[in-house]
């Protein structure tokens, strides 16, 4: 599904992704963990096509065509998904006429038509359910006013609305209470399928009790240095990133 090989970005005139080397088959959840300026989310712009950020060697391969490659719209289009950690607020544009343009904007770059009111309607409906998301909440526009946790869980309606077959969630958990993550977590678990795969970049165990992945992976100094099963995420928890950082902390 997703193949990143010796991966290095920068940004101005700092190196941040400095060998990058990960591969995540489809249908597996795969958990990044590491220090604050680590270079977790700056791998997740990268592979989002974010500006600013300069690839200066390496390569990333979804389903075997280059992604780095493409405009954002086309990454996206071709079925990657990035789920912020801090979703921005956009006044002026309703979170139903924004879904609605996302996803008829997908559909029109894979040949299909567009979907009807009538069936946007029930999708969203049905999607919204799941999440503790009201009609009320989606009248407003995108992410204004939006507690962290509504903001959160209207990522992952966009998830559940899009079907994207790579997902990317940038610490999810940032500014979430318990009960909030509990809802999102469901949400996130509900999309697991074995045509999609996902990238969950956290600091903390917390997350992963609810989104159990098959591989967790410490990332250091801008590569990942250690990979193993989900006891390596307990043993961070337990002991922090010491025996993993390439130099004293």
């Amino acid at each position: 599904m997703l193949e990143i090989r010796n991966l290095h970005a920068r940004i101005d005139d700092r190196e941040i992704l400095k060998g990058v080397n990960l591969t995540i088959p489809a249908g597996e959840v795969h958990a990044v963990m590491g220090r604050n300026g680590s270079g977790k989310s700056t791998l997740s712009y990268v592979l989002a096509g974010k500006e600013d950020y300069e690839v200066t060697e390496g390569e990333v391969l979804l389903d075997g065509v280059d992604l780095l490659s493409m405009e954002p719209y086309e990454r996206a289009a071709a079925g990657l998904f990035l789920a912020f950690q801090y979703p921005i607020e956009i006044p002026g544009v309703a979170t139903m006429t924004f879904l609605k343009a996302a996803m008829n904007g997908q559909r029109k770059a894979r040949g299909e038509a567009e979907m009807t009111t009538p069936d946007f309607m029930r999708a969203v409906k049905e999607a919204g359910s799941a999440l503790n998301i009201d009609t009320d909440m989606l009248k407003r526009p995108l992410n204004v006013g939006f507690s962290g946790g509504e903001k959160k869980r209207a990522e992952v309606l966009q998830m559940a609305l899009l079907q994207p077959k790579m997902c990317i969630l940038d610490e999810t958990d940032s500014g979430l209470d318990i009960d909030a993550l509990q809802v999102v977590s469901k949400g996130v678990n509900a999309l697991r399928s074995a045509g999609r795969s996902m990238l969950v970049i956290t600091h903390y165990q917390r997350l992963l009790n609810h989104i159990v992945p098959d591989v967790v992976h410490v990332f250091s100094d801008g590569r990942i240095v250690e990979s193993g099963d989900k006891s390596l995420a307990l043993q961070l928890e337990a002991k922090g990133y010491a025996d993993f950082d390439s130099e004293p902390a």
